[in-house]
């Protein structure tokens, strides 16, 4: 699974010569070999982005989402290569890579019917022959730095608004899952979109990510990934006040309250927790049960993460975490909660599997009672198929656990008591609140959270004006001589 570089219009080499080895989370051996680009082939690129923005602006928006719908139909066509693709360098269980290609689809679908939708507004001026005519305009050249967990979906995510609003755009996926991104950018190509438009850059972040974001021509940077990634391109960024959106982290709370539909709630939690092995910013990672039903409950839970397969992507439950760093950093935190006093119900290490898998980076379905609210279960993003459970006694209390966290993006509860639902709408403070129900979140709505998660957001009408900048045009068309009242008007007598 080789890629290249795409720059101006064609497909090519880093200018070092030099590749980058990428492994598979589900043997652990190398599956391929991606480009390590360098500073003179990031600059190649936006000087392409910038060279191409004028006439792709220029192109009108009706007319760029022809070449979204035609991207659309080529990935519909071809969608088993992206599939398998997804499962070879993430891990991911084939029902999962299938759900994210749907999630590719429709976010392009939805993108570009907005392309007559795009609209400003006439203000009426100091006088009734006074214009201000405010109106969306591209803030130019965008870069993209997409995650891994969702190799396809973020791309879809970011690339369809950004060029549907007239942008053009520099994607730099992540090292660990850059065949996904590179094969969309094909099916972008082969739609149509003109050389310049759009360049595909890989590489690591440690060698080119300071200077893609700190690069003066950039004029908008959107990304996914880690809070402590956010804040070093928030303080790269500032120096040429590029336009940020940022989705970080999240370390989302799973509400079961004393009248939830108990089997509602356990089939939800097994979605929330263990989608795509738990590393998901909407992941389940705290859990917060009413204590009267907190011990059926959590053995429920346990009997049924105990029956989830892992293993081959083609049969399995779960897939493996993404490479051997998160595979150390998870059985860290469940050691030291175990210290700690903790309790693990079921899990806390790695299966043990034959075959091609027996390398692979997989870790159980893991099951923590009994930690502190204080300690890294309940604070720090696990970003893995862990999580800690406590017991809960009142609504207040619930509340307060639930907002106990530097994060904000999604929250779950589950009851039958409207009251509480349309009270926890205001007292949960997280840009999501799933309430009886899964996510993830739909492309009409407005992905986005509170505290450390970020900033701006994604998805929905909102999401779209995030790539456009409000312009303002002030015209008088009265005809007639203008009034200031700072300039004499004999001068001109």
């Amino acid at each position: 699974m080789d890629t290249k570089l795409y720059i101006d219009g064609q497909w090519v080499n880093s200018s070092s010569g030099k590749t980058v080895d990428k492994y598979s989370p589900v043997t652990g051996q190398v599956i391929g070999k991606f480009e390590a680009a360098t500073k003179d082939d990031v600059d190649r690129a936006i000087d392409a982005a910038e060279e191409a923005f004028w006439s792709w602006n220029d192109l009108g928006s009706v007319e760029r989402s022809k070449i979204l719908y035609r991207a659309r139909e080529l990935i519909e066509q071809n969608r088993s290569e992206l599939e398998n693709i997804i499962m070879e360098e993430n891990g991911k269980p084939v029902k999962e890579a299938k759900e994210e290609v749907d999630g590719v689809i429709d976010q392009i679908q939805y993108y570009a019917e907005w392309a007559r939708k795009l609209n400003g507004e006439v203000v009426e001026g100091a006088s009734s022959h006074r214009k201000i005519f405010q109106y969306k305009v591209p803030y130019g050249i965008v870069v993209a730095l997409t995650p891994w967990n969702f190799p396809a979906g973020m791309v879809a995510r970011k690339l369809a608004p950004a060029l549907l609003t007239g942008n053009t755009v520099i994607l730099k996926p992540s090292s660990d899952t850059p065949g996904s991104a590179e094969w969309i950018v094909r099916k972008f190509v082969e739609a149509g979109v003109p050389k310049g438009v759009l360049n595909f850059i890989t590489g690591r972040g440690s060698d080119i990510g300071d200077y893609i974001v700190e690069h003066k021509k950039v004029n908008l940077i959107t990304m996914t990934g880690s809070t402590s990634t956010g804040q070093r391109i928030m303080q790269k960024a500032s120096a040429n006040m590029a336009k940020l959106i940022l989705e970080l982290g999240g370390k989302a709370p799973f509400m079961v309250w004393k009248d939830a539909d108990m089997d509602n709630a356990l089939k939800t939690l097994l979605w929330a927790k263990y989608w795509n092995a738990g590393q998901s910013c909407i992941a389940a990672e705290r859990l917060y049960v009413h204590e009267d039903i907190y011990d059926k409950f959590m053995s429920r839970f346990v009997e049924l993460s105990r029956k989830l397969s892992l293993g081959d992507p083609k049969n399995a439950d779960m897939g493996p975490l993404i490479n051997k760093g998160a595979l150390q950093a998870t059985s860290e935190v469940v050691k030291e909660a175990q210290e700690s006093g903790a309790k693990i119900l079921f899990g806390g290490s790695q299966p043990s599997l034959s075959g091609p898998y027996k390398n692979g980076y997989f870790f159980l379905p893991t099951i923590i009672d009994n930690a502190d609210q204080k300690s890294k279960i309940f604070q720090e993003e696990i970003f893995a198929p862990v999580i800690g459970a406590r017991k809960v006694s009142s609504v207040d209390e619930m509340y307060d656990l639930a907002n106990d966290s530097k994060y904000g993006l999604a929250s779950y509860l589950f009851t039958k008591d409207p009251n509480l639902i349309f009270e926890a709408s205001e007292r949960i403070r997280f840009g999501e609140l799933y309430v009886n129900m899964p996510g993830p979140e739909a492309s009409q709505g407005y992905h986005t959270g509170f505290r450390m998660t970020g900033q701006a957001g994604e998805g929905s009408k909102y999401g779209i004006s995030e790539y456009l900048k409000l312009k303002n045009i002030y015209v008088d068309y009265s005809g007639k001589p203008l009034h200031i009242n700072t300039v004499r008007d004999d001068l001109f007598q």
